[in-house]
């Protein structure tokens, strides 16, 4: 659609202050880790490559993409060559992004060196997947940021996305981040570079961070209601907070984004399914008992599943094995964030004194750590469950290691006979470390003498306690090096 050129000029010189030698307002100091690997792909990058920030709507890509606009001006990129774009905007979508460009050339005329293109929510530009491959493979002096908040992003027009962009994937804030958005004065904990290390403290050490951590676990509590969205972490009020995080998935994910990009008309039904999987967070996805009690037919409800990972709500985690294993076992379901079934069911604190849905979301929290921490190492995650219904939370599988973790967020402390599942499989599998997530702060430490496994074979198993509130700021910090 034909869009008048002073209109276009007008909206990007209102995105772009820089080009008048105007700051960024509002932008906050503290980054998220996903900041130190966008900035060296902008400045050095290692290839040839355009960058994908893909993840939610309101999880903070705008404000990655504004922070790398700062940096590059700090580096010295001229401000002409620069420009950031959103097409969410009504006038580019309409546009497109040839207009758009144009639009940009005419109102700051180029100078010397690379230019650098941020392009917000792309997955609206017309044919962007075409657009893109034809950007890296022919323009090697632009340099290209985008975002999406849905996967057809990496999907389609896959086969000519090989090698032109590297993806970043955001998850929602972790705990650690959430405390530094919340600029909270707390003890210092002690530094971690891997849970590993843990195997190698003193009890002195178990002791002093104990003692430390007792300031953090009422956070902790108000993250897993407030969740992972820089938006809602900031509001005063949790029942706000959770309204408007509610808001942003039923109205604007489910309702608009759905639509549009992916032309669902069943939108009750689509809704439905997602509230289904709110209240079985955590659990096995029964589909005979979803199409049953939502009264839709198997493809449809299948089709649904998959749109909402598409559109980062879900996660799907299969059963531990290959080949057959997965193909006829059932699919854990785990929510993008342990907020999203409280404020989607405006529960307020009435998570806190449900100690089963408190476990329930303290796994999910957990699990989405653990995923956000190791996703670039691409660690396999699983669940696993043995022949006498024991099972283990979530195991992950790194260069040939398997590694279990199992959550008991209760007040009882955690002893052997709590672990049956994780005993059986370190037993099967001859894994040499496991971790328990607990509740109580003094619930830490290696657990003394875990038994042989139920089959009579020995486990020569090494186990962690680690409380909940612990493993998401450690998990979190961004210092943290990935040994595990």
């Amino acid at each position: 659609m034909k869009v008048s050129r002073a209109e276009l000029i007008a909206v990007l010189a209102q995105f772009n202050p820089w080009w008048r030698g105007e700051g960024i307002g509002d932008l906050p100091r503290w980054r998220r880790a996903a900041f130190r690997e966008l900035s060296r792909w902008l400045l050095a990058p290692p290839a040839p490559r355009a960058v994908l920030l893909s993840g939610a709507r309101q999880i903070g890509k705008t404000t990655l993409l504004l922070q790398a606009v700062e940096l590059l001006l700090q580096a010295g990129v001229p401000a002409a060559n620069i420009v950031y774009a959103t097409f969410d905007h009504p006038l580019l979508k309409l546009a497109g992004m040839e207009a758009v460009l144009e639009a940009w050339r005419e109102r700051e005329p180029r100078t010397d060196g690379p230019e650098y293109l941020l392009l917000d929510e792309a997955q609206f530009i017309r044919d962007w997947g075409t657009w893109i491959k034809h950007q890296v493979d022919f323009r090697k002096d632009r340099r290209i940021v985008f975002t999406g908040s849905a996967m057809p992003l990496t999907e389609a027009g896959q086969e000519s996305g090989v090698g032109r962009w590297h993806t970043i994937r955001l998850t929602t804030l972790s705990f650690y981040e959430y405390l530094q958005i919340k600029r909270l004065t707390l003890p210092e904990l002690p530094p971690l570079r891997s849970l590993r290390e843990l195997f190698d403290w003193p009890p002195a050490q178990f002791y002093r961070a104990t003692e430390a951590a007792s300031a953090y676990a009422g956070h902790f509590h108000e993250f897993l209601l407030r969740g992972g969205f820089p938006q809602s972490a900031q509001v005063d009020s949790i029942t706000q907070a959770q309204r408007l995080l509610r808001e942003d998935i039923i109205d604007k994910v489910l309702k608009r984004d759905m639509t549009a990009l992916f032309g669902v008309r069943r939108v009750l039904d689509l809704e439905h399914t997602f509230l289904y999987l709110c209240l079985h967070d955590g659990g096995l996805l029964d589909m005979g008992d979803l199409c049953s009690n939502l009264e839709v037919k198997r493809p449809t409800a299948q089709s649904f599943i998959e749109l909402l990972e598409a559109t980062h709500l879900i996660y799907r985690l299969p059963p531990f094995g290959y080949g057959k294993d997965v193909l006829r076992g059932r699919f854990k379901i785990y929510l993008a964030d342990a907020a999203i079934a409280p404020a989607v069911m405006l529960k307020g604190k009435n998570l806190l004194d449900d100690a089963a849905a408190l476990g329930v979301a303290t796994e999910t929290a957990v699990f989405k750590h653990l995923f956000a921490r190791y996703y670039a190492k691409n660690v396999r995650f699983s669940y696993w469950r043995g022949r006498r219904d024991h099972e283990v939370d979530l195991v992950a599988e790194a260069d040939g290691e398997l590694i279990p973790f199992e959550v008991k967020y209760r007040a009882q402390h955690t002893g052997a006979r709590e672990l049956k599942g994780l005993i059986e499989l370190c037993g099967q599998k001859q894994i040499t470390r496991g971790y328990v997530v607990t509740k109580a702060l003094d619930d830490f430490g290696l657990l003394s003498g875990p038994p042989a496994a139920p089959d009579g074979q020995a486990a020569d198993t090494r186990i962690m306690r680690i409380p909940a509130a612990l493993l998401c700021y450690w998990m979190g910090a961004s210092e943290l090096v990935a040994e595990d």
